[in-house]
Order: structure tokens, then sequence, then C-alpha cells
């Protein structure tokens, strides 16, 4: 390693190199941590980036070539925009749900990881669905079409365990009632279909309340919610957004049509100004 990158990081004693806030103060000759846009630590054998914790504005982070394992300290970094992480050694790829709270990430290059495996295809499907914002994956540019596929057929990205604290009720007879609440239904529905958008999850007060029923509800019934849920995230979404979900619904349309032995096919088409 250079002088230059030995005077940036610390050596911890398992020879893992950490981040520190005196030396990314040094590299972005800024005074404080909140002031840094653009951060290079390309090539520095990091393994410990637990100082973006602390570095909510950042925005272009280059990362790649290093020993990186977990993508947790980014979670908070809502301002980043581009962050390049190739050949690196994050092993799975429920590590980009530490991404989804990002609501600007746009260029993710990921290539090279471990968790990328050998289905280049799935591997890509399976990124857009988790981060379907995304405008370039890998130094290839993201179509609405391939953000349209992913939703429908990518694998769902889900949080590594022990990232979440786990609540359990004491009270059995309350938490049979939030199962058969049509309200939680309606809340679950929404906040996952947000969380596949990189979207905050709504709070409970967003929604109105029916009357709760006493007994379980029919699966007819929890369609209809799904359905309010949808309709109820639209009024969120821009015009950028908008045109995914359209793709995606036409997509979907398309294999009821073609399954249904009809001549002629719905098309997804994006119409342009």
């Amino acid at each position: 390693m250079s002088l230059k990158a030995s005077f940036l990081f610390e050596d911890t004693r398992n020879n893992a190199m950490k981040l520190t806030r005196k030396l990314v103060l040094a590299k972005a000759k800024a005074s404080d941590l909140e002031s840094v846009k653009k951060l290079n630590c390309w090539g520095c054998n990091l393994t410990d980036i637990s100082i973006f914790t602390q570095m909510p504005n950042i925005e272009v982070l280059a990362l790649s070539v290093n020993g990186i394992s977990t993508l947790s300290p980014l979670a908070g970094c809502l301002s980043l925009t581009e962050l390049y992480l190739r050949r690196n050694q994050i092993p799975s790829l429920s590590e980009l749900s530490h991404l989804r709270p990002l609501p600007r990430l746009r260029v993710l290059w990921l290539a090279e990881n471990p968790c990328c495996g050998t289905d280049s295809s799935r591997y890509r499907l399976t990124v857009l669905r988790c981060l379907p914002r995304l405008q370039k994956l890998d130094n290839q540019v993201v179509t609405e079409d391939e953000v349209a596929l992913a939703l429908l057929d990518g694998e769902e990205v889900r949080t590594p365990p022990g990232s979440l604290p786990i609540q359990l009720s004491n009270n059995s007879h309350q938490d049979a009632e939030t199962e058969n609440d049509p309200l939680n239904y309606n809340m679950e529905e929404t906040n996952k279909i947000r969380q596949g958008l990189g979207m905050k999850p709504l709070s409970r007060d967003k929604f109105s309340s029916p009357c709760s029923p006493s007994t379980r509800e029919k699966p007819t019934m929890r369609r209809t919610h799904t359905v309010d849920a949808i309709l109820l995230l639209l009024r969120d979404l821009d015009e950028e957004e908008l045109r995914i979900v359209h793709t995606a619904t036409l997509n979907r349309l398309q294999t009821y049509t073609l399954g249904s032995g009809e001549a002629q096919p719905l098309t997804a088409h994006t119409e342009t100004h």
C-alpha cells in the first residue's frame, strides 16, 4: 500500500483497514464530515466503513477494489446518488436492502462481488427489483422495460438477519386482532410496494380505519385491500415511477392475453413527449 493510502486509513489488529473521521477530513480537505460530498477510496484494502453513518450528505462514493462485506453503514446516506462497489466481498444481495432507503441513488456498480453469482440475468433482475430507481447498473443503462420485467420476475431481496429489531407482543389476543384487521392488510401491502420502490413506509395514521371484522377476511377481500394499497401508492409516485408501473402493468396484462390464446396480445408501449 502506498504512503498516501496508509495515511488515510488505520490498520486494525486483524489487518482490516478502517476509515476514520480524521482521515476522511484529510482526504476530502473538509472541516467536518457533513460537508463531504464526494470521496474516492478506491483500492485501499478497506473493510470497515462505519464512518459513513456520520456522513449523511455524501453524494458520490467510490469504494471499488476493497474488502467491504456489509452495506449497512450506508443506509443513512440519503443524498447518495452514485455508489461504486466493484470487486469487494459483499456476500449476499440481501445487503442491498440497506440501500433501499436512499431516494436519490441512480448509479450502482456492484460487479465482481460474491453476491453476483454466475447467472448474470437473474442477478440483474434481482438488483433492479430491489432498487428500481437505478438508471445505471454495472456501467450499463437501465431501461424501463428492464425494470418492469424485474418487478415481475426478479427475486425478492430480504433484509439480512439481525439488521432490524424483532418486536414481540405479549398479548396474543391483540396479535390476532391485528392479523384480522383490514387496515393492517392495507398498510402491509402498501408499505411492501413502497419498500420495493425504495420509498419510506407510511405510518398507520395515514390510513382510514374501517370497522374491524370479528373473523378472518376472505381472500377476495384481501385482494381488494391490495388494489387499494396500489391506488394509494400511485398518489406518491413521480412521472418516472408512474411510467415504470405503467410498463409493468402492460407486461403483466400481456401474459394474461397470451394465456387466453388471443391473436393480438397487448404490447408494452410508453409514449414519449
